[in-house]
């Protein structure tokens, strides 16, 4: 495999972690305006990001493959956790 092969395949394998980081934040600023102004953009970005690649790269791992519906699912609910947490949501 080229270099340009092996960095398009890394750049498609955490392309969905990206996504969903980056909807995370940008619903949250606009449903949660006051807890989410406070922690900016690229923080919650870079953070849900770095543990939607985890949840991918452990996917891949256990399941033997990428793309299984069942890692996406870990997916969102990794990020949904962290954003949850980040915002300090239980407080209400």
């Amino acid at each position: 495999m080229s270099p340009l092969a092996a960095i398009n395949h890394l750049l498609n394998f955490a392309a969905p972690a990206l996504a969903v980081a980056v909807l995370l934040v940008s619903f949250a600023h606009i449903f949660m305006r006051k807890t989410a102004k406070v922690h900016g953009w690229i923080a919650p970005i870079a953070i849900n990001f770095i543990v939607g690649c985890a949840v991918l790269a452990a996917g891949l791992v256990l399941l033997g493959r990428d793309g299984r519906m069942l890692t996406y699912a870990a997916l969102v609910l990794a990020c949904a956790t962290s954003q949850w947490l980040l915002l300090r949501a239980w407080r209400g």
